[in-house]
């Protein structure tokens, strides 16, 4: 495997991304993983290698480049902790528009890398970025297969991104891995997005038993066996329709 972090030129300045693949074939389809609130850390580098094992270039790029944030380190369980009101006011800070800009430079960025086919693309965002693998699916239709949301927030909006009305807007397969308990995707809202996947070619799924963060190694709320299928479902879906 090829592991390198690149500094990869955006809009608004540069956006530190790990890069992992393997290290003989390829060209290898893109697969951009977009990371959670608490940012970039070794859990994620981790999860993007596993990935990049079953045939992938993956991309995880750093989202909080802005505003000059790397990684966050430690988080108390306290919600009202500083470091915690910190991480909320950066998740804040992002916008799915930003996002869009960000995911077209590293695009352009893997369109000149021999190891990348930007022809053929998958997506997957935790937390607060389940929506914008979503909206990658309806901002690059033509190139973006399959798109995947685990335990993903404001999943259905008044806005007209929002990624529960995301179905008429793709041809990707969509899928939703949603946690039984989470205070920040509760029962309606993921009725909501059911509701505007029921006629596309997607899935929404719960996992029984579980809460917000389960398929996270580190988190208090680690669930090996669901995080297992999430696995499993996620590489299910990248093999149908990253071909």
């Amino acid at each position: 495997m090829i592991d390198q972090q690149i500094a990869i030129p955006t809009k608004d300045g540069h956006t530190a991304t790990f890069i992992s693949h393997p290290e003989r074939g390829g060209p290898f389809p893109v697969i951009l993983f977009y990371m959670d609130a608490p940012a970039i850390r070794e859990e994620l580098r981790d999860m993007a290698r596993r990935l990049a094992t079953s045939g992938y270039y993956v991309m995880l790029p750093n989202l909080y480049y802005r505003s000059g944030v790397m990684e966050l380190g430690a988080l108390p369980a306290d919600p009202n902790a500083p470091e915690r009101k910190r991480m909320f006011a950066l998740m804040g800070s992002l916008t799915i528009p930003m996002i869009m800009e960000d995911t077209k430079a590293l695009l352009n960025y893997a369109e000149g890398q021999t190891a990348a086919n930007t022809e053929i693309i998958g997506t997957v965002g935790y937390c607060m970025s389940g929506r914008y693998a979503v909206n990658a699916a309806t901002h690059f239709p033509d190139r973006v297969k399959a798109a995947a949301s685990v335990y993903g927030t404001q999943l259905a909006t008044d806005q007209d991104d929002s990624p529960h009305l995301a179905a008429a807007k793709t041809k990707a397969e969509l899928y939703f891995a949603c946690a039984e308990t989470d205070i920040y995707a509760p029962s309606e809202v993921i009725e909501k997005v059911k509701q505007g996947m029921s006629a596309a070619k997607a899935e929404v799924e719960i996992y029984p038993g579980t809460h917000h963060g389960f398929a996270f190694p580190k988190r208090p709320v680690y669930d090996r066996d669901a995080a297992e299928r999430h696995w499993e479902r996620l590489l299910a879906l990248y093999r149908r329709n990253l071909v």
